[in-house]
């Protein structure tokens, strides 16, 4: 088969790989698109040493092709989805059985140790779904009828976002104001997702007209250039309080000094991006870093399955959807290219 693989850091190439065999607990997938991630760009561009090329891709829909079977009692196991279901691919694949896992939090299993990042294909160890198939553990796929190009992106663009929001859900009250800073792959959705599950106000920032264009488009009542004036601007809206909740998609230095100057008092702020910034919080009386008193903080990853599963429902419900821009799997590399120049709206999927 075909799959986009990292070969070194920084080359991406297409390649003719042997197709791979289901084991015991997991399932052969027809790979029907496969949506690119600004993460994917990290992976492909991170220096660690790979014993191996790895196809990248963790936000996958297809249809199901074969099932593992169980080695000793020779038959698929319970509730496994059968031959030719569609759905798409939860991606934190976590262990299963710890107390986490059974509390319904995946994203924080044990197993994944201190940073609780558990595997995820594309991204930690196992091919990804960049790819004609993949191979995924049964309890990762999740049945849905929804058209693939839309699906993909829905198992980390939305899950994340609904994530994120959803662990903020008490600062969303009738009158409030949401910022979501940088309406690209994510933010774009969870623009859609706050209209659809709050009632607050949205302000959306980000640095490019056209995205601004589209988050007002998709349900954002106020948007903003990213600029020196944006922290200002917000605390004008908001009555010089600052806003109820900040939901910072970018994560470089300027969008997380942004997020402590445009959170209120009691607010929360929520780190999704991976720009690596730095908010400059310090432990003083909340005026030399503008820090208000009794807001919180938190590194939001990915989701739950739940989440998951609450994000195609809300897809399924017409309440939202990706921005998508379909290229076949051979453009790959170009696609990538193209994503870190900036010139992606929404998200790109590649189509087998």
């Amino acid at each position: 088969m075909r799959a986009l693989q990292v070969t070194a850091p920084g080359t991406l190439e297409l390649r003719e790989v042997p197709l791979p065999a289901p084991g015991p607990g997991e399932l052969l997938v027809r790979v029907s698109a496969a949506g690119i991630c600004h993460s994917d760009l990290h992976v492909l561009h991170a220096d660690w040493q790979r014993p191996e090329p790895m196809t990248l891709g963790h936000e996958i829909a297809g249809t199901v092709a074969a099932v593992g079977t169980d080695t000793e009692a020779g038959s698929a196991a319970p509730g496994t989805a059968p031959v030719g279901t569609a759905g798409v691919v939860y991606l934190c694949w976590s262990c299963g059985t710890c107390r986490e896992c059974t509390a319904g939090r995946q994203n924080l299993c044990l197993a994944a140790g201190r940073f609780a990042m558990p595997p995820c294909p594309g991204l930690m160890g196992h091919d990804g779904g960049m790819a004609e198939y993949v191979v995924v553990p049964t309890a990762a796929f999740v049945p849905t009828d929804i058209e693939p190009a839309q699906a993909a992106p829905l198992a980390d663009a939305a899950l994340t976002s609904y994530h994120a929001i959803d662990g903020a859900r008490e600062h969303l009250r009738p009158g409030g104001t949401a910022v979501v800073i940088g309406v690209g792959g994510l933010g774009h959705i969870a623009v859609q997702i706050l209209r659809a599950v709050s009632p607050v106000r949205v302000i959306a920032v980000d640095v490019a007209r056209d995205k601004l264009d589209a988050a007002a488009r998709l349900g954002a009542e106020v948007v903003l250039t990213a600029d020196d004036a944006a922290a200002e601007k917000i605390l004008r809206l908001t009555g010089g309080r600052g806003a109820d909740a900040v939901f910072d998609f970018v994560g470089v230095d300027a969008t997380a000094q942004l997020s402590v100057r445009a959170v209120a008092p009691g607010g929360a702020y929520r780190m999704v991006g991976l720009g690596g910034g730095v908010p400059g919080i310090a432990a003083d009386g909340a005026i030399g870093d503008a820090w208000p008193w009794g807001a919180s903080i938190k590194k939001s990853y990915a989701g739950t399955r739940n989440d998951l599963v609450d994000s195609l429902a809300l897809a399924a419900a017409g309440t939202i959807h990706a921005e998508v821009e379909t290229f076949p799997l051979a453009e790959g590399p170009a696609v990538f290219e193209r994503l870190e120049r900036g010139g992606i709206l929404g998200r790109a999927v590649l189509i087998p």
